[in-house]
């Protein structure tokens, strides 16, 4: 069997290509593997879902799917009517899940698919966003999903001789482990241990490697108007750079600091209490991956926040010593009937190895290390 880079270097650079479909997928496996680091010493297969790869797809398409300004993703055929076919068979559902999102929002930005895409994994955040958004996002996963198995079946040489066909989860062998929240009726796909080891010591390469190609395939592809490879990188690198109000878990926070409840700044160890100013600090900037998960927000100094900080990655050294100021917040969060919910929620989309256990804090505050260290390690991030 060829290796894992082999396999994914020819399918980025060698496999034809009607659609931008196989650098997405392949990109979006990649993403899937450094979100989930917890599962990198398992050594097992992986089933990923469906609908969680088609959540990547809504982030990555979202710039092209812009009704002022589309950028093709495929030549447009006339079908037997004489009518120009969609390049990308979900392009009406996307487009009106992002004229939705933008008439409640009011934002136009293009990682804004990266925002919503984590706005609503989290369930008390869903619920905040009216049912028109939930129908659209719906209808765009479910299109995306169904398109998403062209590639998957012609990868590689043939007929799925990279990855095999999608099965639900609950048809899957029990010694196949799933990303963490992944329903039995969960459509999957399955990613041989060794490929995802070489996603995972590839990730840096293979990330660079899908956007050069997704660049110079839009480039190539007749649009409306010229489109420059340049262009399209910006495009795909976009990330959020505008932070949403935390005021939800603010006010939680401050509610237990006003009960008389310290917090500890993981960077500067300053004690944080009742009539201090604090910022609610990303542990992983929301510049290089917008998760508002509460496991990811810890209060902290304000100036090192913002002067010191910023959007880069805490060293190993650093992690280590702010590890008991994470499992101190994780503690004060479980006090709160609120902040608890919502930690116990939020680790269950993230982390297979925590939930449960009776040590939470202390077991999360290891995986939060782990994770945040994983993509220092992974994507070669400036850290302090």
């Amino acid at each position: 069997m060829l290796s894992g880079s082999i396999i994914i270097s020819t399918i980025l650079k060698h496999d034809s290509k009607q659609t931008s479909y196989k650098i997405a997928l392949l990109r979006a496996i990649n993403d899937i593997v450094l979100s989930f680091p917890d599962l990198r010493n398992s050594h097992k297969d992986v089933a990923i879902p469906l609908k969680l790869l088609a959540q990547f797809w809504v982030a990555y398409y979202w710039p092209f799917v812009n009704p002022d300004s589309p950028i093709y993703q495929g030549q447009r055929s006339k079908g037997n009517d004489g009518q120009l076919r969609n390049d990308m068979s979900f392009r009406p559902e996307l487009t009106a899940l992002r004229r939705e999102w933008e008439t409640i929002v009011r934002s136009s930005h293009p990682s804004d698919g990266f925002y919503l895409i984590n706005e609503l994994r989290i369930t008390r955040k869903y619920q905040t966003y009216p049912k028109s958004l939930h129908q659209c996002y719906a209808a765009a996963l479910s299109a995306i999903a169904k398109a998403m198995e062209m590639p998957i079946r012609y990868a590689g040489p043939g007929n799925w001789t990279v990855f095999n066909k999608p099965l639900k989860y609950a048809d899957i062998d029990d010694t196949i482990i799933a990303i963490p929240g992944t329903k039995s009726q969960d459509k999957c796909l399955i990613i041989n241990a060794d490929l995802w080891q070489t996603f995972q010591e590839m990730s840096l390469w293979i990330e660079a490697l899908c956007i050069h190609e997704w660049c110079l395939f839009s480039e190539r592809v007749q649009q409306e108007k010229p489109v420059h490879r340049g262009l399209v990188y910006q495009l795909l690198t976009y990330r959020p750079d505008n932070r949403r109000p935390l005021t939800w878990e603010r006010n939680n926070i401050d509610i237990l600091l006003m009960e008389g409840t310290e917090f500890r700044c993981p960077w500067t160890e300053k004690t944080i209490s009742q009539g201090i100013n604090y910022d609610l600090d990303h542990i992983l900037p929301v510049s290089l991956y917008p998760i508002n998960e509460l496991w990811n927000l810890v209060p902290s100094d304000p100036e090192f926040n913002s002067y010191k900080k910023r959007d880069r990655l805490p060293s190993q050294e650093t992690l280590q010593k702010a590890r008991p100021y994470f499992e101190l917040a994780y503690s004060n969060y479980s006090k709160s009937v609120s902040l608890s919910k919502a930690l116990q929620e939020d680790v269950a989309v993230r982390f297979s190895t925590v939930l449960g256990n009776v040590n939470l804090p202390i077991i999360l505050a290891t995986a939060v290390v782990n994770l945040i260290d994983s993509f220092g390690e992974y994507r070669n991030l400036a850290r302090f």
